[in-house]
């Protein structure tokens, strides 16, 4: 037989509404003593409050949407790790959402998280188009956004990291170690994270008095695979570079497989720099030499962020978003 809050009011001798109050931390002004006769009683009976009951009246569930573009990238598991940490401290639950960078994906879970009653959601989107700007801004929950800047009414606050200084001083550190002509493996420029590092990479070449070859720059997907494939692209038309930088760690992996595959010696004939420092960037052979992104204390503050945000009294939908921007750090390893 199903307890009921009723019955757990009947045995400590008080209200309904007094049950609930305990139940809910909002018991300042009630006895010790009765506080103590409710929970022996929930206690007991081993009562479980319904929480679709409580967030009805309370209007919070304590859960919120994570959604991520791809979490076979080892990049984001580190994001929703310290999302999920923050939200542990908290009290709150985390609903991970993985949408293989496709916008419709992306749309459904916003619309099905909406549904489920998430208190908030936190996104790194897969897409810069008009049609997410109305997707966010037909959200009614709080978003805040991470790794992948974007302008939408709707989005309270931002954590980001600055692509562009990174991408520059990766570059730069290139250029220190003697390489002249240095190539850029890029992933897709659909978002503006992709942007800024292309714009770090041309501008980190032009102050140093080096040229910009646009044929040296080749676009493709954030995955290992399309690593192998630049290179075959590169070498295949017979350009001429002596080192390479990447979209982010995944794509140099793959980039050092493939030199290694055809006889190259890294970094003697060819450097390879990437960007994130995902934990495969120590283990591959020689191990990478990258631009660090703090993921963890990404999704760790974005999770801070939204908490904020829902706490305040001040919740207006339009009013500008909070921004915070992190470091990013050289990683000095082999391949350079």
């Amino acid at each position: 037989m199903k307890i009921t809050i009723k019955e757990i009011a009947k045995e400590a001798g008080v209200s309904i509404a007094t049950v609930s109050m305990i139940l809910n931390n909002k018991d300042k002004s009630i006895t010790d003593a009765t506080r103590t006769r409710v929970l022996d009683a929930v206690k007991k009976y081993n009562y479980i409050p319904n929480a679709m009951a409580g967030s009805l009246v309370t209007q919070k569930t304590h859960t919120v949407g994570l959604i991520l573009p791809d979490i076979t990238n080892p990049f984001f598991p580190g994001v929703a790790r310290g999302a999920e940490d923050k939200a542990n401290e908290s009290g709150y639950s985390i609903i991970f959402c993985n949408t293989d960078d496709k916008l419709e994906v992306e749309e459904k879970h916003i619309e099905t998280l909406t549904k489920k009653m998430a208190d908030g959601i936190i996104i790194a989107h897969s897409s810069n188009s008009e049609k997410m700007s109305g997707i966010l801004e037909r959200c009614k929950v709080p978003v805040i956004l991470i790794d992948r800047d974007f302008y939408s009414k709707n989005i309270c606050g931002k954590v980001l990291v600055n692509n562009l200084e990174g991408a520059y001083n990766g570059v730069v550190h290139l250029i220190n170690k003697g390489y002249k002509k240095i190539a850029y493996l890029s992933g897709s420029l659909k978002t503006h994270t992709a942007r800024d590092r292309l714009a770090g990479y041309r501008k980190a070449l032009c102050d140093n008095g080096l040229e910009y070859d646009e044929k040296l720059i080749k676009y493709g997907e954030y995955k290992i695979e399309w690593g192998k494939n630049g290179i075959i692209e590169l070498l295949s038309e017979n350009k001429n570079f002596d080192a390479i930088f990447c979209g982010n760690d995944l794509i140099a992996v793959g980039a050092v497989k493939e030199l290694k595959k055809l006889g190259f010696n890294i970094p003697d004939d060819i450097g390879i720099m990437g960007f994130d420092d995902i934990y495969l960037a120590g283990l591959v052979e020689p191990s990478l030499t990258t631009v660090r992104q703090p993921n963890y204390e990404m999704g760790y503050k974005a999770m801070e962020l939204l908490l904020k945000n829902l706490n305040s009294s001040d919740r207006k939908v339009n009013k500008e978003a909070e921004i915070i921007i992190l470091n990013t750090e050289i990683i000095e390893r082999n391949s350079v």
